[in-house]
């Protein structure tokens, strides 16, 4: 039963991940549709609009609360929980913030209120995957790195990741 639940927990955190992934393109693209003339702005708005719903209500959301459930569950069935699980909670903890950011900037769009750029997205964009590389490199890795090592590959990789944003924006112009 364990690796049932736990195979189901993997499947929903992966599509989690995907909606938040291509949530935040929709909405950089969405922002970016309100800089065109008003015909075309009000046409990609709409569609947008239903993407967004769609995606966000219909995947990401169901995806967020059955891998948190399924989760709990697969922990439950695993018996007790060492060190690299509560830092792994923990993380999760802020995944599950950050995720509560994109509800706020969703919530926002769909009120045809854009307070971020599309710049400003493209780096909240990157979010999603430093919670990601933490957690899978904590995951697989457990107790054979250390936790100043983790940290210090943590913090380069972001910096690598704001660096490659940077570099996009100077060719973009």
């Amino acid at each position: 039963m364990y690796f049932y639940i736990k195979a189901l927990h993997i499947i929903f955190i992966v599509t989690w991940f995907s909606g938040m992934f291509y949530i935040v393109r929709l909405f950089i693209y969405n922002t970016e549709a309100q800089q065109k003339e008003e015909v075309e702005k009000r046409i990609l708005t709409n569609q947008f609009s239903i993407m967004i719903k769609r995606l966000w209500l219909g995947i990401t959301w169901p995806s967020a609360i059955l891998t948190i459930i399924l989760g709990g569950w697969t922990a439950y069935l695993f018996g007790n929980i060492p060190t690299w699980l509560w830092i792994k909670l923990a993380l999760v903890a802020g995944l599950y913030a950050y995720h509560f950011t994109l509800h706020k900037i969703y919530k926002d769009q769909i009120k045809g209120i854009f307070s971020f750029s599309s710049q400003h997205l493209r780096i909240w964009n990157e979010g999603a995957t430093v919670f990601l590389f933490a957690i899978v490199m904590l995951v697989t890795v457990k107790q054979s790195i250390s936790l100043l090592w983790g940290t210090i590959g943590l913090i380069a990789f972001t910096a690598l990741l704001l660096a490659g944003i940077r570099m996009y924006k100077a060719i973009r112009k």
